[in-house]
């Protein structure tokens, strides 16, 4: 590979620091594509593949499954990945007042229409618009178990010739000069790139130590997140109540086939709540935690009970001023970091990552110094809107349905009666979830580099 503005005596093209589930994709995107990379990860290998690390699962749109399985790593996790073929979404809340008429139900099957899908005026880069589901619907997307999806990348890392995993590191300085962007790790070492990009969360320390300003916004909410087991079957639908307290989702997750032979019903929860409420209810035994999950959520799956640890995390958005700067880029969290509602977050940092290593490795075999702004100002052009349009959505949408004002009640469950009988408006809408509206990397529509 031709690179024009490769930097001598550097130890790699590309520098990620941060190695959870959308740093290493980036990673291993950019080896693949033929760029000299190294991850710097501060936790233990063996510490990111255990049961207790990360008790969450993600909501793998078919956007981000297209990804996974073009860097070759949705085959290590299909066995363990559920479909969600159905979607319902209520205003909630009748534990207080009584369920709500208002909802929207998602239906696969509604992709199945062939009408022209809209566009989006002409811009950079040249790659297809609005893509059409296959002949077959496809699922809206797959929950998986996070610890399940880091371990099949960390597998995958681990074939990657050009691709360096350092771990346990932390880095301690940032220095970005002219010619290259260099960085100190714990152990003293000093190492040289191209470029170093940011995926190290919603508190980026590097984002502070390249002088990138972001702002915060609170919810005062926590989200509790856990797995659970049912009496019946969830049939591959997902949940999202929206409670004054703020949304509660029920996730269906793969059945677990127990040592006798029976089938235990699983799902995880992600259910914002009151943060003075959060310690009491983690510290519930398992009929009483289960009583409250059942007391928001309903019986429509029998009886609930925990399974595994209980996690909590306080809820935030968190914007960058902006996504690059010289020889240096942030990525995932990093430069948004939103509200678990809809489950979007991990996958709008994996568009993040596919437009990324599009633009580096096209940038590389052009010649191109990947670190110049000029090169990584594409990338931000291709991702700003999309991030900003659904983080502020995504945020009004939160703080409409976080409460129980009786006019507003009204004009949600109107407007959700509207919306749910407005297909074009519902496939746009869909489309979008599935990560598979507007301008495609190549990654996106399942294709390599």
């Amino acid at each position: 590979m031709t690179n024009g503005g490769g930097i001598a005596g550097s130890d790699a093209e590309l520098i990620v620091v941060g190695g959870g589930l959308v740093g290493l994709t980036l990673a291993i995107a950019c080896a693949e594509g033929g760029l000299r990379t190294i991850v710097v990860e501060a936790e233990p290998a063996d510490a990111l593949r255990s049961k207790g690390y990360d008790g969450r699962s993600a909501a793998i749109a078919h956007g981000s499954q297209q990804v996974l399985r073009a860097i070759g790593a949705w085959d290590r996790l299909a066995h363990n990945a559920q479909p969600i073929i159905d979607i319902r979404v209520t205003d909630g809340g009748w534990h207080v007042r009584g369920e709500s008429r208002g909802y929207v139900h998602y239906s696969h099957l509604d992709l199945l229409d062939r009408r022209p899908a809209p566009t989006l005026p002409d811009a950079e880069p040249d790659i297809i618009i609005a893509c059409e589901p296959a002949e077959a619907a496809p699922p809206f997307g797959y929950i998986v178990e996070n610890r399940l999806t880091r371990v099949a990348l960390l597998d995958r890392a681990k074939e990657c010739a050009n691709l360096t995993h350092l771990a346990p590191h932390v880095v301690t300085a940032l220095d970005i000069a002219r010619d290259a962007a260099r960085v100190t790790l714990n152990d003293g070492r000093v190492l040289a790139s191209q470029l170093v990009v940011a995926a190290d969360g919603k508190q980026s320390a590097l984002r502070r130590m390249a002088g990138i300003a972001s702002r915060q916004f609170g919810y005062d909410q926590t989200a509790i997140v856990c797995t659970v087991m049912h009496r019946k079957p969830h049939n591959g639908v997902a949940h999202e109540h929206f409670l004054p307290a703020g949304p509660f989702a029920m996730l269906p997750m793969t059945d677990e086939i127990l040592p006798d032979g029976s089938v235990r019903h699983r799902s995880s929860i992600v259910w914002s709540e009151d943060p003075r409420l959060v310690p009491m209810l983690l510290k519930l035994d398992d009929e009483a935690f289960g009583k409250e999950i059942e007391r928001r959520f309903g019986m429509s799956l029998g009886e609930v009970r925990p399974l595994g640890p209980r996690f909590s995390y306080p809820l935030t958005m968190t914007l960058a001023d902006r996504y690059v700067r010289d020889r240096f880029a942030l990525t995932g969290d990093a430069a948004h970091g939103i509200h678990p509602i809809a489950g979007q977050g991990f996958n709008l940092g994996i568009r993040d990552v596919a437009a990324l290593a599009e633009v580096l490795v096209e940038a590389a075999r052009a010649g191109l110094d990947i670190g110049s702004v000029e090169v990584l100002e594409r990338y931000a052009r291709w991702r700003r809107f999309d991030n900003l349009m659904l983080s502020t959505f995504m945020d009004g949408l939160t703080r409409l349905f976080s409460n129980d004002i009786a006019p507003l009640r009204f004009a949600r469950d109107l407007g959700f009666a509207i919306f749910n009988r407005t297909m074009p408006l519902k496939r746009l809408a869909m489309r979008h979830a599935m990560g598979i509206f507007g301008k495609l990397p190549r990654l996106v529509q399942g294709r390599p580099l």
